[in-house]
């Protein structure tokens, strides 16, 4: 692990100049992913109404993921004449990332992205995203979701009437702290360490000495000024646009873990589309 870093003072200086991750090389495709179905659910329309698509997620609107997902729906806007729009519903407002999924299964959503954590409930084969240090480093992550492996955990998530559309992420994630740096894993002994839904998460940090308490993302940041917890543990964009650094004061570059993200729709939907049409979206996802 490397050495704790404080956020105060020029640190906020760092938050504020992340590099684009290049997890998100494969928001392009989103957009044309997203304009695509939309264009072939529409097929057919003549009476030119208005059509609306659902797309909930848990992110801030500051977050970069957020803004790709609106020029995705201006886009979309204009290539249909404005027939066509996506509603996007930002910062948990219809729900946590599990109950996004559920409405997802029963056809209230039509896409949402999810991280691979919530996920574990459904598809017990996502804990392996949980488990710390299982990734050399983000090349041999990429290489891992591209490999047929990867996209076997995707379609795996049919069972439960999902689909995975495509990976994406923000980057490795670090413990953050409101009181200490993590230099070992002893300096987590005794600390309440935010987790999300997971029991491979919770285990993961009890593993590490740490007290692992389950928090909505939503209710994270009260958590930690309030200090019902002591820490927690996200990527640097995570932690830039949800402005922890306002409320913690410590980072660790512990790059302990590799959380997927994934582009989710329902099977149903998927199902929906003609044969030729999944076809040129399987071509544009994977090209």
């Amino acid at each position: 692990m490397s050495p704790g870093i404080s956020t105060d003072g020029t640190q906020l200086e760092k938050a504020s100049a992340i590099r684009p991750s290049p997890t998100l090389l494969g928001l392009r495709r989103l957009w044309l992913l997203a304009g695509t179905m939309l264009l072939l659910a529409a097929c057919g329309n003549t009476t030119q109404e208005v059509q609306r698509l659902k797309l909930a997620h848990s992110l801030d609107t500051q977050h970069p993921v957020h803004r790709a997902m609106e020029h995705m729906a201006t886009v979309l806007h204009d290539l249909s004449g404005g027939t066509m729009l996506i509603e996007i519903h930002p910062n948990g407002q219809l729900g946590s990332e599990r109950e996004l999924i559920e409405l997802l299964q029963v056809g209230s959503l039509a896409m949402t992205k999810v991280s691979a954590s919530p996920l574990e409930g459904f598809a017990p084969q996502m804990q392996l995203f949980s488990i710390p240090y299982v990734f050399r480093d983000q090349d041999h992550f990429w290489q891992f979701l591209h490999s047929e492996t990867g996209r076997e955990l995707l379609l795996g998530l049919e069972r439960v009437r999902l689909r995975g559309l495509v990976y994406y992420d923000s980057g490795s994630r670090s413990f953050y702290m409101t009181s200490r740096p993590v230099y070992s894993p002893a300096d987590l002994v005794g600390q309440k360490i935010r987790v999300q839904e997971s029991q491979t998460s919770v285990r993961m940090v009890e593993a590490l000495g740490g007290a692992a308490t389950p928090i909505a993302w939503g209710e994270l940041y009260t958590a930690l000024q309030q200090g019902v917890v002591d820490g927690a543990e996200n990527p640097w964009s995570n932690i830039y646009s949800q402005k922890f650094f306002e409320v913690q004061k410590y980072i660790s570059e512990t790059n302990n873990g590799y959380l997927g993200y994934m582009l989710v729709t329902n099977t149903k939907f998927w199902d929906g589309l003609p044969a030729d049409a999944r076809k040129t979206l399987e071509e544009i996802l994977t090209e």
